[in-house]
């Protein structure tokens, strides 16, 4: 039986996230908007996991976890709660409401997967990657330097290169999109992780480091998901 996720926000744009974030599952998403529809929904539907924003109308999260955990026949549901970050008053409510985890916004794509995959493991954390040649300009520590992309994908890229950096490093990157009336790409990404020249962790790959892009224009993210749409077919 395919697992159900579902995902409780009053924010349009947060739950449309959270489905792109699950788009390469073998899961089937539900979602409501508040704790009031959230709460008919875990009763009719019995979900594998529930991803829950705290500060809702109606019914907030605090209190729909609470029922929910209270209910002899939902309790065993997963309940991760959403937080705003740096509020240690708001993670304490969750852990009152009895929430089996909790994430702070903004969402980090990869740590929203790894959290789903605790609780239901078909979650796949892996991203459609599209080949592709194109020369790119990173700037890195004050310097800017040149790299060739060899593979794309909606949220990141991989940087051929003999510069080394370490993982988590700030980088600016700036490329011409293939196809896409040759756009300029200009977005900011983190080194998510590292190839190295004497210890490479995909020996088939050149030496030099991956890349998810963590902001990015809107014009730019456009191209970039119409090429990786078009080519993934």
């Amino acid at each position: 039986m395919t697992p159900k996720i579902l995902l409780v926000d009053d924010v349009a744009m947060f739950l449309e996230l959270q489905k792109m974030f699950l788009r390469l599952s073998s899961v089937r998403i539900l979602t409501a908007k508040d704790g009031v529809e959230a709460l008919r929904t875990a009763e009719q539907e019995r979900p594998s996991l529930i991803f829950m924003d705290l500060h809702m109308p109606n019914m907030g999260g605090a209190e729909c976890c609470a029922r929910i955990k209270g209910d002899p026949q939902l309790r065993s549901i997963p309940v991760v709660m959403i937080t705003s970050e740096g509020k240690e008053e708001e993670k304490a409510l969750c852990v009152k409401a009895g929430c089996d985890d909790f994430m702070t916004k903004p969402i980090d794509r990869l740590l929203y997967l790894e959290m789903a995959r605790k609780f239901v493991p078909t979650v796949d954390r892996r991203e459609t990657r599209i080949p592709y040649r194109g020369k790119v300009k990173f700037r890195v520590f004050g310097l800017t330097l040149s790299g060739e992309i060899l593979d794309i994908s909606a949220n990141g890229v991989y940087v051929a290169t003999d510069y080394e950096v370490e993982m988590e490093t700030a980088l600016e990157l700036v490329f011409s999109m293939q196809e896409e009336n040759s756009a300029v790409i200009q977005a900011k990404g983190r080194v998510a992780w590292v190839n190295c020249k004497n210890d490479k962790s995909k020996k088939s790959f050149p030496a030099g480091f991956g890349v998810e892009l963590i902001a990015i224009t809107e014009e730019s993210n456009r191209a970039l998901k119409n090429y990786v749409e078009k080519h993934r077919r």
